[in-house]
Formats: C-alpha cells, sequence, structure tokens
C-alpha cells in the first residue's frame, strides 16, 4: 500500500512542481520499464516544462503572480491528415499512422534521395531497419545508409541486418553525413556534444538534421550557440526503446495499430519542406499516433521525467521502502515483492492504461486511508525534490552533468574511461536476485537523485506517519479534482493496440508485463 501511495504521490508531485500552465496536460509516459511508454504524452509532454522557471503548481499553496499561457503546438502538413483532440479543455493535434499511407512518402520526402542514419546504438538500428522496410514497402528509391567511426564493432551487427559497402548502405560516418539530404543523429548525447562540430561542418547546405532527443538544443543552449542556420532541424521521438520500435514494428505487419507513439519537433525549416518530412519520417518508423512538441520541452521533459520519475524518485522510493518494511519485520522477500514488484508491476500497469486515479478507486476503504496518509505526508517532501530537479534541467546544469559524465565514464581518444561503481550492491538488490533475477540500469539519473528521493522520504515522510500527522485534505481533494484524470482518459484511447514489446526472456519485467514472439 505504501509503495503505492509512494508511487502516485511522486507523479503528482512532479506534476506540481511544473508551471501551473501545464497542468492539462500531465502524460509523461515513462513511469515504468515497459508500458507507461506507449500512450501519446499528450499536453503535459509537450508542455511539461517552460521558461516559466520558478512557479508551483495552482494545487500547491504557492501561486504564481503571473503564468503565460502554453505555446500553440498547431502545425500545418500538406500531406499527412492533422486530427484535433481535446485534453482537459486544450486542444492538440496528431497525426494517425499506418502502413496505408506509406505511398504518400514520395510528397513528404520530396527532394530527399539518401537517409543517413549515424550510430547503431539503442535507436539506430531500429529506426534504420524500419525506415528501409517501410520506403521498400512504398516501392521508393530512397537510399538508407548507416553511418558509423572507423574502426567500430558495430559494422558487423549492421551487415547482418541487411546493409553494406557494396551496395552503398554502409559507410564512414562523416562521408554518409556528407552524402545525405536527411542526417539522422542517433549516437549518445556525450558523443552529440564531442561531435556536433564536425557533424555540423559536412552536412550539405539546406539538408536536414534529424534528432531523436532534444539534448542537442539543450547542449547549444547552455553554451550560447544554436544550430547552423542553413539547415533545417527537425525531430522524431519514440516513446520506447529502439529494440522495442523494432519488434513493434515488425507486429505491426500483422497487427494493426502495433506500434510505437512518437512526438514531433520542428525547431528550424530552411525551405518548407521540415514539417512533412518530420511526419514522414514517424509514419515509416510505424508510429500508430505522432503528436507535437518543440525540441526545447522534448529535451526538458524528457530528462526531467527521468530523474523524477523512472530512474530518480522510483528507485529512491523502492529503496527507502524497502527498507522500511525489513525493519519492521517483514520477509525480505515479500518486502521486495511489495516495493519492486509492485510498482513495476500492478501499479505501473494500472496508471498506464486507467491514470492514477485507477489506482485509489481499485483499493479497499481501509487501504484509501492509508492511501491518503502516505500521499498526504510524502507530497511536499517529494515536490521539494522535483522543483529542485527541474530546476537544474531548466537552467542547463543537468545537460552540464550528463556531459562530463559521458566524457568520465566512456574511453575517448584511446584513454581509459574512469570506471563507474555498480549501484545494484544494496541488500534490496541482492533479495531481488533470489526472488528473480533482476537487472538495474547504472544511470546517471538513479545516481544522483535517488538517494535524494529515499533521504528525503525517510527523513520527513516516514516521521509524519509515524507521528500520525493529519491528513492534508487540501492535497487529496485536489488530487481528485485535477484535469489531469480527463486529459489521461482521452490519451487511453490513443494507446497502440499491444503494449511496448518486452522480450519473452525479459525475466527484470513482471512476467504478465512481457510480449511474446
Amino acid at each position: 500500500m505504501a509503495a503505492t501511495a509512494a508511487a502516485a504521490t511522486s507523479a503528482a508531485s512532479f506534476k506540481s512542481a511544473l508551471p501551473s500552465s501545464t497542468k492539462s496536460a500531465l502524460l509523461k509516459p515513462r513511469f515504468a520499464p515497459s508500458s507507461w511508454r506507449s500512450p501519446i504524452r499528450a499536453s503535459l509532454s509537450s508542455h511539461l516544462v517552460s521558461r516559466n522557471n520558478g512557479v508551483i503548481s495552482a494545487n500547491a499553496t504557492a501561486s504564481p503572480s503571473t503564468v503565460s499561457p502554453p505555446a500553440s503546438l498547431d502545425f500545418n502538413t500538406s500531406v499527412f491528415e492533422k486530427e484535433k483532440i481535446s485534453l482537459a479543455g486544450h486542444d492538440e493535434f496528431i497525426v494517425r499512422g499506418g502502413r496505408n499511407l506509406f505511398p504518400l512518402f514520395d510528397d513528404a520526402f520530396k527532394g530527399i534521395k539518401q537517409i543517413g542514419v549515424i550510430g547503431w546504438g539503442s535507436q539506430g538500428p531500429a529506426q534504420a531497419q524500419n525506415l528501409r522496410d517501410s520506403l521498400a514497402e512504398a516501392k521508393s528509391d530512397i537510399v538508407v545508409k548507416i553511418g558509423l567511426r572507423k574502426g567500430s564493432r558495430s559494422f558487423a551487427e549492421a551487415r547482418a541486418a541487411g546493409f553494406s559497402e557494396e551496395n552503398g548502405t554502409l559507410g564512414d560516418i562523416y562521408e554518409t553525413i556528407a552524402g545525405s539530404d536527411l542526417v539522422l543523429l542517433l549516437i549518445s548525447d556525450a558523443a552529440q556534444a564531442d561531435n556536433y562540430e564536425k557533424v555540423f561542418s559536412h552536412m550539405k547546405p539546406n539538408s536536414i538534421l534529424g534528432l531523436s532527443h532534444g539534448f542537442l538544443l539543450g547542449h547549444l543552449q547552455s553554451m550560447g550557440l544554436d544550430f547552423p542556420k542553413n539547415i533545417s532541424v527537425i525531430a522524431v521521438c519514440p516513446k520506447g526503446m529502439g529494440p522495442s520500435v523494432r519488434r513493434l514494428y515488425v507486429q505491426g505487419k500483422e497487427i494493426n495499430g502495433a506500434g510505437i507513439n512518437a512526438s514531433f519537433a520542428v525547431h528550424q525549416d530552411v525551405d518548407g519542406r521540415a514539417t512533412d518530412v518530420a511526419l514522414g519520417w514517424s509514419v515509416a518508423l510505424g508510429s500508430p499516433f505522432t503528436f507535437a512538441t518543440t525540441l526545447e520541452q522534448e529535451y526538458k521533459s524528457d530528462i526531467f521525467g527521468e530523474r523524477g520519475i523512472l530512474l530518480g524518485a522510483v528507485h529512491g522510493v523502492v529503496e527507502c521502502l524497502f527498507r522500511r518494511y525489513v525493519e519492521s519485520g517483514m520477509d525480505e522477500e515479500l518486502a521486495y515483492k511489495n516495493t519492486v514488484e509492485c510498482i513495476t508491476g500492478i501499479v505501473s500497469k494500472t496508471i498506464s492504461t486507467k491514470g492514477m486515479l485507477a489506482v485509489y478507486n481499485s483499493l479497499s476503504e481501509g487501504d484509501k486511508k492509508l492511501f491518503e496518509e502516505a500521499y498526504s505526508a510524502s507530497y511536499y517532501p517529494c515536490m521539494e525534490i522535483l522543483y529542485e530537479c527541474y530546476e537544474d534541467v531548466a537552467s542547463g546544469n543537468e545537460i552540464c552533468s550528463v556531459v562530463l559524465a559521458g566524457r568520465r565514464f566512456y574511453e575517448k581518444e584511446g584513454l581509459p574511461a574512469f570506471p563507474m561503481g555498480k549501484i545494484d550492491q544494496t541488500r534490496m538488490w541482492k533479495v531481488g536476485e533470489r526472488v528473480r533475477a533482476t537487472r538495474s540500469k547504472d544511470d546517471l539519473g538513479s545516481r544522483k537523485w535517488a538517494p535524494r528521493f529515499d533521504y528525503i522520504l525517510t527523513q520527513q515522510a516516514f516521521v509524519a506517519v509515524d507521528a500520525g500527522a493529519p491528513i492534508n485534505q487540501d492535497l487529496i481533494s485536489n488530487f481528485f479534482s485535477d484535469p489531469v484524470h480527463e486529459a489521461i482518459e482521452v490519451c487511453a484511447q490513443l494507446r497502440p493496440t499491444v503494449d511496448i514489446s518486452v522480450p519473452p526472456d525479459a525475466d527484470f519485467v513482471r512476467p504478465e508485463l512481457r510480449q511474446s514472439n
């Protein structure tokens, strides 16, 4: 029960740390490893953060004197059909995907003869293969070419996927960039920060730079820089990891609507083609629904959401709850199931498909009271950390941390990487190995923010609960009446027909969340 309340509290506090002008749009589908990435992010993904950094939600005790309205994310397309949806009184626009749209690629990709996919990490293999297959199905002559560093071990993997030097679909990174009309830069954030100048210098005038994360914009802004003015800059950001993007695309050949939703952004358009190219790219990846955002909003919402939910808060919540349960006499394995497996299982799945309010409504009357006690006690402690996290992201501090970590922990120019210590060696994770083989990702977000959530919940929320602090009825009332619940109902209707793909042998995910072949 405490895990349920803490999870919902973290998500709700996460929302309240944002400008109140963004309240209608809280669907940041990054709550758990599998199933909260498929729903369209709707407006909170788009408007999740703004430049109005020091604003607390209207549901909190403080409120801003002035609040900027959400920026319009309307767009014009001459190729695809645009559809309007209403989310808690705020209009958004989407494009529905489908293989029936593949004949439109000639118009969407007008002027593009080669698409260069740079990198072979998570997104690179999936996007390259999906694009290649979609264009082939559309009988397009556009070439999809992979660009890799000389000597990269990924050459063998790219060849195994059907790309080769002999047929002109595999080559050197900068040769590929120079010969491409659309360059999809899918290398790591750290690599983008270290190599962007050389990438820009090799791009053709009037070519298009495509990103799947707005990180590079944030990095450039932190140094007072911007993209070259003679290229267009767009983004298509699938709401799932690369392997899922590929697996669900393949499933989509037989299961109508299978795929992963994506956001798109047009940051710079030098010749009027950028919007249709971005939408064509998203449709070719197999996105069932594509919605608009901005490059700045994308990177802020993505980084903040990872730190504030998936990597920071959830890790910190389960660590402190596991410790509390065990100290109270609960069996270690049962404590693990009531924390980690509870949040990544039933709580995650319920929020993903029905929203946070459904978690509360599924409880017994006694458990609802416990939920309210835990929610009330942990709301403001969580918001304190989330507010700080939001400011770190919005100010560029967190991006700087990512760049520095990349230079520290990864080999570069023949220099050895600084060793990264493990963060999965605590008692809880050792117990998890006995319950089921568990996997923990060494990530800057967890390393930096999870201990903060662990500490503040232990020092403030648990103390308040143990002292019998009264429930803050205003917080509970605001939870019930928040317009986000209405927005989530709309978003639930836009879920792909198949949940995000998880390999059948992924024993780090509960069995009911795994995807069969």
